[in-house]
Order: structure tokens, then C-alpha cells, then sequence
């Protein structure tokens, strides 16, 4: 009788750990990312920048010049080659600005890549606004295969004053093993 109560205590103390471990993996995977997404909304943090804009036409500073800084990187399981054709330019506030990634598929295998931007400073992401973006859809390349990758964007009139450098980065990924159908259509349409 002894050894019994020692085991329902276990049993119940495993069962509640197992319930407490299920739970923080439903809200990690799918109560958390939609917290976050409308937090960094709210506040701009981790610099996210927002969807397509439509440009309004609403004139050019040329009293103000913002230095826009622009990196790639790509995580360590993406082989690509992927880096902007110029590394910082000067924009006036309102003006439309077109720029241009390069990427290139190394590889012997055809691949799809998605790009995910990030913008510093923080404050600046609500007046950072892409038109066109390479970001905003999945990129394939075929086996050796490389392209010119647009971003068309307007920095705000309304920045800061105190906004003098704005730093636009990317971190490419492998998206192959997700866009399996699209390798396929790729391959469909290029068969003469």
C-alpha cells in the first residue's frame, strides 16, 4: 500500500507535465505568430515592412537625402549567391526608387527561394514603401540559373526628421521542399 502512493503521484505529475508541454506547443505554434505579427504592426519592432503600396502622388522632398543601406544574407542551408547590385544609395523623401538583387542558383538541382525583409531603424518601417518587391512571391531558379531580382520602393515625406540612414535587409531561404508545384510548372512552361 505503501508503493502505490508514491506511483499515483507520478502518474498524475506526468500527465499534467504532458498537458502543460501540449499546451505550450499549441500556443507556440498557433496562438503566438498571429500576437506577434499584429505587436510588430503596432509598435514597427523587428522591422517589419508592410505589403505592396500604391504609390499616391504627393511630390518629392529634394530639400531632404536619406541614405538607404541595402544587405542580403541567406540562412546556412540556402546555397544561393544573393547580394544587391548597389550597397547604399541616397533617396529624397517621395521619390520612387527602383533597385536590383542578384541572385544565382549554384546548384544541380532547380530550387525556390523566399525572401524576408527587415528594416532599421524600427521607427522608419511605417515610412518605408515597397511598390515592387521580390519578397512578395516565391522565386524559382533552375539548376545554375541566376536573375535580376526588382524592388521598387518610396521612403515617406512624412520620416522623421531625425531619420538619416535606413538599412533594408533580406535573408533569403530554401523554399523547394514547399513549392514542389511550382518546380513543376517552372519545368512545364520552359519544355518547348
Amino acid at each position: 500500500m505503501l508503493d502505490e502512493q508514491p506511483t499515483q503521484s507520478i502518474g498524475k505529475l506526468s500527465a499534467k507535465l504532458s498537458a502543460v508541454v501540449v499546451g505550450m506547443f499549441v500556443f507556440a505554434i498557433w496562438v503566438m505568430p498571429p500576437i506577434y505579427d499584429v505587436f510588430c504592426e503596432i509598435t514597427g519592432l523587428n522591422g517589419k515592412t508592410g505589403e505592396r503600396y500604391t504609390a499616391v502622388e504627393a511630390g518629392v522632398d529634394t530639400s531632404r537625402e536619406i541614405t538607404v543601406q541595402f544587405l542580403a544574407t541567406h540562412n546556412e542551408s540556402m546555397p544561393w549567391e544573393f547580394r544587391p547590385h548597389v550597397r547604399s544609395m541616397k533617396v529624397h523623401p517621395g521619390e520612387e526608387v527602383e533597385v536590383n538583387f542578384y541572385a544565382r542558383n549554384p546548384t544541380s538541382n532547380d530550387m525556390v527561394a523566399q525572401a524576408v525583409p527587415s528594416l532599421v531603424p524600427f521607427k522608419a518601417a511605417e515610412y518605408f514603401h515597397k511598390t515592387e518587391c521580390f519578397c512578395f512571391n516565391r522565386q524559382p531558379l533552375i539548376a545554375g540559373g541566376s536573375a535580376d531580382l526588382p524592388l521598387r520602393f518610396i521612403v515617406d515625406r512624412d520620416v522623421p526628421k531625425k531619420v538619416h540612414t535606413i538599412t533594408l535587409s533580406y535573408t533569403i531561404f530554401d523554399i523547394t521542399d514547399m513549392s514542389q508545384d511550382m518546380l513543376t510548372e517552372s519545368k512545364v512552361a520552359s519544355v518547348p
